[in-house]
């Protein structure tokens, strides 16, 4: 089992009679004397040089938005980026479904035909993808490896689209259930008919079928079993050990049996996430539990929509999220291909607040990925950078929420012998905000690594201190040296 964080209320809020923030300290002329007689300069504290800070972690760039553009050139373009996302601190990028789809050159891939077509043959309509050619696919993941970023494919597996009409005796009608070289399967990996699909001999219906219901995969079928991930030249070896992916996104987990990503693992190992969309921390909870993969945190995601958005009370940022259990599974986000496509508002960060949101997730704990339209805008881009920054160095140790109410949330990253750690502040009220907090820094003037706020103030003896959050932002402070 892994260990569960509890998060505990704030320690010592208010010290009374402590002076909050003394900006030197009275030097003794006694001390460190040197040859005849003198007094030294006081030293003026510096910021802390961070690359001499690295706590192991990184980043995911999700690297693509629906519907991206220009059709067929995408893969040349994302070449052109990962040498710079690599530098700014990305260990990993998730990259769009990248076989053929049943929309050919306009398919994003999430209506899966041809698992083996990764831009080479013409079917749909199209010879490339929406993405590319294969070469061009092929070019892309060694440029990535070149620069130590893992790949990560996005795996489809529940349903299946595009394929040719057959007769299906389980429905009692034709189906487009053929899928083969000259119906949908142009590579002839893993050709599949009615047998494949719900009903079949085997059950109804598994799990989920929300999505092309007559093509809905049956994953209790061995001969789906071997294709997907048994055989040798199963759809996971193929990615893994001729395509070089080195990891897994499954879409639409709730369609099919957790089992069925368990044995996908256990198979071919790999850093794996599952999109189960669902807000509820305790579904994800039993599904990484069933699983042992990573889960995108959808609760923590709703939680800070509730928290900055439709509620505005940062309240609802001390509820239950995968990230407080289970730390190590949490795959955290601020937006993603479907939540930004999304007409309903609640299912989505307005654009105002979605660096508050991003302060959160890369100061906490749990594993944060960055959506490819929010690292591209200019108005976030360097913002994002330094965050990044400030998570693969000093956001390290226990997490402990100091404060937290409507408008104020403060919590502390304890670092560890070798690191200071972090204290992040947000504050979405209309006015600058100070609080007077306790931390494990004593006589350490402080600095906003989060450049957000000017005010320095340095730690009592007993570590007691007055922070600045600015009107409807945040800060990151830290020891300067």
């Amino acid at each position: 089992m892994i260990k569960k964080i509890i998060f505990g209320a704030a320690v010592s809020m208010l010290v009374m009679g402590t002076s909050c923030s003394s900006d030197s300290n009275p030097v003794d002329p006694t001390d460190d004397v040197i040859g005849g007689g003198g007094t030294p300069e006081p030293v003026t504290p510096q910021a802390l040089d961070l690359s001499n800070y690295d706590n192991g972690s990184g980043v995911m760039m999700q690297t693509f938005y629906w519907d991206v553009e220009p059709r067929h050139e995408w893969w040349k373009i994302l070449n052109e980026k990962v040498a710079g996302w690599a530098d700014a601190g990305v260990d990993r990028i998730w990259l769009p479904v990248v076989s053929k789809g049943q929309s050919g050159g306009y398919s994003m891939g999430y209506d899966p035909s041809d698992y083996f077509d990764f831009g080479e043959y013409f079917q749909h309509g199209t010879t490339p993808t929406r993405f590319g050619t294969r070469t061009e696919l092929e070019t892309l993941i060694a440029s990535a490896h070149s620069v130590n970023l893992e790949v990560i494919a996005d795996i489809v597996l529940n349903h299946n689209s595009g394929g040719g009409e057959e007769f299906n005796p389980f429905r009692n009608k034709n189906t487009y259930t053929l899928f083969d070289e000259t119906h949908g399967n142009a590579s002839g990996m893993f050709n599949r008919s009615y047998k494949d699909y719900h009903p079949n001999d085997i059950h109804e219906r598994d799990a989920g079928d929300l999505f092309f219901s007559e093509q809905d995969v049956c994953h209790d079928q061995e001969r789906v079993q071997e294709w997907f991930w048994k055989k040798e030249n199963s759809v996971a070896k193929y990615y893994k050990n001729v395509m070089g992916f080195d990891g897994w996104r499954f879409d639409y987990v709730k369609g099919f049996e957790p089992w069925v990503v368990k044995a996908w693992i256990e198979e071919v190992g790999g850093f794996s996430v599952g999109e189960n969309f669902d807000g509820n921390s305790a579904v994800l909870e039993r599904w990484v539990d069933a699983t042992g993969s990573n889960a995108f945190d959808f609760a923590c995601f709703y939680k800070m929509e509730e928290a900055f958005d439709r509620h505005k009370d940062l309240s609802y940022l001390g509820k239950d999220m995968l990230r407080k259990t289970y730390p190590d599974k949490a795959v955290t986000f601020v937006a993603n291909h479907d939540t930004e496509k999304d007409d309903n508002e609640d299912n989505r960060i307005a654009e105002s607040n979605k660096m508050k949101a991003y302060a959160y997730i890369l100061t906490h704990d749990g594993y944060p990925t960055i959506f490819y339209s929010d690292y591209e805008n200019a108005d976030f881009q360097d913002e994002i950078k330094n965050m990044i920054l400030l998570h693969n160095t000093l956001a390290t140790g226990p997490v402990e929420v100091l404060f937290n109410d409507n408008d104020e949330y403060i919590m502390k990253r304890a670092g560890n012998t070798n690191n200071p750690g972090l204290i992040l502040y947000i504050n979405t009220s209309g006015n600058n905000k100070r609080r007077e907090i306790v931390t494990n820094w004593t006589s350490k003037k402080l600095k906003d690594y989060g450049n957000n706020s000017s005010y320095s103030p340095t730690t009592g003896a007993d570590g007691v201190v007055s922070l600045e959050a600015p009107a409807n932002s945040y800060s990151i402070y830290s020891i300067m040296e």
